[in-house]
């Protein structure tokens, strides 16, 4: 049994409020650390970035403040406004936004520059909690998850429009809150072959099988695709083993005897025969779902030939679709090319920053690579090396820790909820912050493509700081409002 204060302090999670205040703090240190002026460190003055953090995130609390006297009710009631809303502001700043880096994301209003982007993700989860919470949605129904994803699909391909991709790439995060909700897991499987195989077919695009005249990336796919085609298969069709044969018989079979052919008799190009032998399988596959009466054969089929499509796709959308610095840095992190003094320069930086660090840091304010200004963006993008360096690897574990503080806290938040509104906002708030971390962390230690994402409550900047401060603050009110035992 629970029982709970009436006033909104009394319901109000403080462990959660706490640990983010905690990370507010370690960033306005790490700010000092890497951008206040040893000759003058003026760590509160407007005029110094420290100085604005500190108003930013004063003004952080004053908004959150405000939020927490907004009852569910109105977030309910006017998700799809607010969303409708912050869509019209994005398609604005593509036509009135000054180009900035390359993006033309921020919008200039005096002394304050604002990005719309970093709001959006509160009204998109908003309206994604209120599409999912009706009655008659069914995450099995292909026809609900597919506008359930459009939701956050078209705040994203108008974010890319704004030539802002790192912040774009943040709201595939919703997947995950869909696959929470039921959402059948073909989708996931469905990314996570798009990106295996975008890498395996640029990492050995110039490598050849044995001297034979096709690459070993196309064949790898080719090959990953007929397997992935059998196992489908032999799952759906259990009762009938005679099919799954006869698939990995004409697929797998056929491919295996013409690399024999090419080894061993004359070469030639295989890749194309394992594409015919997959449409071939498809087509007998959708024979059989017809035959059958199985549906679920066809979707089988589709993904083989949608697979075999987009991997002829990918050189052409690599060369001509992603711009040049987005090609070099993808080169850069598959080992396709060395760039130590342009792309790969932030990070071979940031990797020289943290390991300088070592256990326990060279102490605050006294960090070398960042003080000296060898890291570009140390107090946004790259603020974690910046940890890293002063305060050591132990200073490093103590920030991933509070991390993982607060997002096991919002799971414990989010699955206490008893509606499906607040469920799914909760999850919504997890995994963009998830996603967050990952890659600005991955970005640091040169595991992840510089996408340039900023560190939540903790890299330097008002937008993305008051952007998160509103995604956490309208959850932390919902589960206010929560149902609760007496």
């Amino acid at each position: 049994m629970e029982r709970r204060s009436g006033s909104i302090l009394g319901k109000l999670d403080w462990l959660t409020v706490l640990l983010v205040m905690a990370i507010m703090v370690c960033g306005w240190f790490s700010i000092c650390g890497a951008s206040a002026d040893l000759e003058n460190p003026d760590l509160f003055s407007f005029a110094t970035r420290p100085g604005k953090q500190m108003v930013w995130i004063l003004c952080s609390f004053a908004l959150g403040a405000v939020i927490l006297f907004i009852t569910q009710t109105f977030y309910n009631s006017y998700a799809y406004i607010i969303y409708g809303l912050l869509l019209l502001l994005l398609i604005v700043t593509i036509f009135i936004a000054s180009d900035t880096k390359g993006s033309r994301s921020w919008l200039h209003l005096g002394p304050v520059s604002l990005q719309p982007a970093e709001f959006a993700k509160f009204a998109t989860a908003l309206a994604l909690a209120k599409f999912v919470d009706r009655f008659d949605f069914n995450p099995s129904n292909l026809k609900d998850v597919l506008k359930a994803c459009s939701i956050f699909l078209v705040p994203m391909l108008l974010i890319v429009g704004q030539n802002e991709t790192g912040s774009a790439l943040v709201y595939l995060a919703f997947l995950l809150v869909m696959y929470r909700e039921g959402m059948t897991g073909s989708v996931l499987l469905v990314g996570f072959c798009a990106i295996l195989f975008f890498i395996l077919e640029l990492k050995f695009s110039s490598v050849s099988f044995e001297g034979q005249p096709f690459k070993l990336g196309t064949w790898l796919v080719l090959t990953i695709i007929q397997l992935l085609q059998t196992l489908l298969i032999w799952f759906m069709s259990r009762r009938n083993r005679g099919f799954t044969f006869t698939v990995l018989g004409i697929g797998v079979g056929g491919m295996l005897i013409g690399l024999g052919v090419s080894l061993y008799v004359k070469p030639f190009q295989v890749t194309l025969l394992q594409a015919g032998l997959i449409v071939l399988t498809s087509v007998y596959i959708i024979f059989r779902s017809f035959k059958d009466i199985a549906r679920r054969y066809l979707l089988v089929a589709l993904f083989a030939i949608g697979s075999v499509g987009y991997l002829f796709s990918v050189d052409y959308a690599f060369n001509e679709i992603l711009q040049p610095h987005q090609r070099t840095r993808i080169n850069v992190i598959l080992g396709l090319e060395d760039d130590p003094k342009g792309a790969g320069y932030n990070v071979n930086q940031s990797l020289i920053a943290i390991g300088s660090g070592g256990l326990t840091g060279k102490g605050f304010m006294k960090g070398t690579q960042t003080k000296l200004k060898y890291v570009p963006e140390q107090d946004t993008d790259f603020i974690f090396c910046t940890v890293g360096e002063e305060q050591g690897f132990k200073g490093s574990v103590f920030v991933l820790l509070l991390y993982l503080g607060l997002l096991l806290r919002l799971i414990v938040l989010a699955e206490r909820q008893s509606s499906v509104f607040g469920r799914v906002y909760g999850y919504s708030v997890v995994c963009i912050l998830l996603f967050h971390l990952f890659i600005n962390i991955g970005m640091v230690l040169g595991i992840t493509p510089v996408i340039g994402i900023p560190l939540p409550f903790f890299s330097y900047g008002g937008s993305s700081l008051w952007g998160f401060t509103i995604l956490l603050t309208v959850f932390l009110r919902i589960d206010c409002e929560r149902k609760t035992s007496y």
